[in-house]
């Protein structure tokens, strides 16, 4: 969601915080803005729009100014202006406060500080911290943001600078990532390591109910309560190169073309032919209690939600245990029951979704073991979970997910492997599913040299507004992920359906505009799928199917056909997914749209 980024040290501040809220870019804002300690006065530039509008604003300006917070802004409380564009302030001018969250009791706030003579600028929930600040500020301005933020309720990640303060930037947590970098006679505050990793590769992760004291010199970091932390310091695995476009127009297309290093790195070190399972270093502490479990929950959102339909597929097939899968943001409202005996996995691509985050809490308050499934070293999830697999699939920067979920299914069959290899899963059949998962990285490129095919065929379907998309089995989800993906990005209306239901509703929509995308592979299913097939066709619709190779008769029924290796009907989806990323991405190239920042969408969902 919104971005933040602080700096203070020996430099000038001005180009460090603007390269910053640019690597934030990725995450959705539809505002931006900066606040400077600048020759002991607070100076400030907030835009609506993208950042070069800020950029135009700051141009031909001088500052001097060697400590300043910055501010790309989701909006969740008031509409995107100039107004409600953050840094927001007190009423005198001389605190500033950058925010992440929703303030959940800013109503009640307000009146409270309405009735001590205070007077709001904005419509904003933030604007009501600087205030609070303010009330309780009489030159330590650590005790001020410590005393204000106990009165608040909700989310919150913030950097706070005064001008009485020069030197020093406030930072704390809750519910909402932020980080300290640490630097030689400077030192950062982002919400997100790819802000500050051209400056340093060691950093802090802030805990929830954490507050940061950040100088030129170094940091301090205690608890809402006053209790002092000792700070761990991390190194960050990623380089700059992989956050870079590298040469390609956008970062999903490159993220698309990585996948097949991605699914080496999410199986590298884990496959043991010998026994015929799967080596998962994050689990071993867990060992014994998954050979004792009958319950799965998977529990995501979004992309990563999908995944764990297909994780359900693997799981209960092969390794025949019951598996539910859970929306994170409706998990922890509907009072879910978890008997002894129930392993909870939450995956998410970031670690810090905030509906998946509330999940994992609400199945650990409920006795549960959780495991987590994420892509981000360090993250909360992967801090706050009793166990779980990284996903190894590096930095993601585009807002739709590629390689992540196809990192997760990857991952998810490692997890079925061991599940099933520790009940009743024999060495052969292990060793026949760890041989498909080899084969998987060369399988998917084998697809993007292909690529050409389905540009064909996004050109010609791209004036469309209407898709449908149809799966059976294991690759019904993939149908859903399909359609999100061409939603998010190209805006068209999509919808995923398990192929059988088509007749129970939307076939009502199928004429010769309305294109269908059918995932026909040679599998359990597929004498099925043709006869839905012959449904449409029968309606005048124009189908894309996604074929096995080899397949002719697919060729009589469908208009166009996207073929791919013949694979496991298991591991299919990681293969059958492509084609679809692939369609979604050049329609929406072809329509002129924000592929890698789509309208209102935000990488990193921080808040409900």
């Amino acid at each position: 969601m919104c971005g933040i980024v602080g700096y203070v040290g020996d430099k000038t501040a001005v180009p460090i915080l603007m390269e910053g809220i640019k690597k934030l870019e990725y995450r959705g804002y539809d505002s931006a803005g900066i606040a400077l300690l600048e020759r002991g006065e607070m100076v400030f530039q907030k835009n609506a729009g993208k950042i070069k509008v800020l950029e135009e604003n700051l141009a031909g300006k001088r500052f001097t100014a060697t400590c300043g917070i910055a501010h790309t802004r989701w909006a969740t409380h008031g509409e995107p202006n100039d107004t409600n564009a953050h840094p927001h302030t007190d009423e005198s001018g001389r605190i500033a406060v950058v925010h992440n969250g929703i303030i959940e009791n800013y109503r009640s706030l307000k009146k409270y500080l309405e009735g001590k003579g205070h007077t709001f600028r904005t419509e904003t929930d933030t604007e009501i911290i600087a205030h609070l600040i303010e009330d309780n500020y009489d030159g330590d301005l650590l005790s001020a943001v410590r005393k204000a933020l106990k009165r608040v309720e909700g989310t919150y990640g913030i950097a706070v600078v005064c001008k009485e303060n020069p030197d020093e930037i406030i930072a704390a947590r809750h519910g909402s990532p932020l980080v300290i970098g640490s630097g030689s006679g400077e030192n950062f505050v982002a919400s997100d390591v790819s802000a500050i990793l051209r400056h340093t590769k060691q950093v802090v992760y802030l805990e929830d109910g954490e507050l940061a004291r950040v100088t030129p010199d170094g940091f301090s970091i205690s608890t809402l309560q006053n209790v002092e932390v000792t700070p761990e310091l991390q190194e960050i695995e990623w380089s700059l190169e992989q956050i870079e476009k590298g040469g390609f127009e956008h970062f999903m297309l490159k993220e698309i073309y990585e996948q097949p290093v991605a699914l080496q790195n999410a199986q590298r070190g884990r496959l043991d032919f010998e026994d015929g399972m799967s080596r998962l270093a994050g689990l071993q502490l867990q060992l014994d209690e998954l050979l004792s479990i009958n319950r799965v929950i998977l529990t995501a959102c979004g992309t990563s939600w999908h995944a764990a339909l297909i994780g359900e597929y693997l799981i209960e097939d092969l390794s025949r245990i019951p598996v539910e899968v859970e929306y994170a943001s409706e998990f922890r409202y509907r009072s879910p029951i978890i008997p002894d005996g129930t392993v909870v996995f939450v995956i998410s691509q970031s670690g810090e979704t905030a509906d998946t985050l509330a999940a994992l809490r609400e199945a650990k308050r409920k006795g549960a073991t959780v495991l987590g499934i994420c892509n981000v070293v360090g993250s909360t999830i992967a801090r706050e979970t009793n166990g779980g697999i990284y996903i190894h699939a590096g930095p993601e920067i585009g807002v739709a997910s590629t390689k992540a979920f196809t990192s997760q299914i990857m991952v998810l069959s490692l997890v079925t492997l061991l599940l099933g290899r520790m009940r009743h899963m024999s060495i052969e059949k292990g060793r026949q599913l760890l041989e498909g998962i080899r084969n998987i990285p060369t399988q998917v490129q084998l697809i993007l040299d292909n690529a050409e095919q389905v540009k064909r065929i996004a050109d010609m379907y791209c004036d469309h507004n209407n898709f449908l998309y149809l799966g059976r089995g294991i690759n019904f989800p993939v149908a859903l992920e399909g359609a999100l993906k061409l939603k998010e990005i190209s805006y068209i209306h999509a919808e995923g359906y398990p192929a059988a239901e088509m007749k129970h509703g939307p076939i009502a929509l199928i004429d010769e505009n309305m294109p269908v995308v059918v995932i026909a592979l040679k599998d359990q299913v597929y004498d099925k799928v043709l006869s839905n097939i012959q449904e449409i066709k029968a309606r005048n619709g124009r189908v894309i199917a996604v074929a096995s190779q080899g397949d002719d008769e697919i060729k009589r029924l469908a208009d166009h056909v996207i073929y791919i290796p013949n694979v496991l009907y298991h591991l299919s989806p990681m293969l059958s997914i492509i084609p679809l990323q692939l369609l979604a991405y050049y329609i929406a190239l072809n329509r002129g749209r924000d592929v890698d920042q789509p309208r209102n969408l935000a990488k990193s969902v921080t808040v409900e």
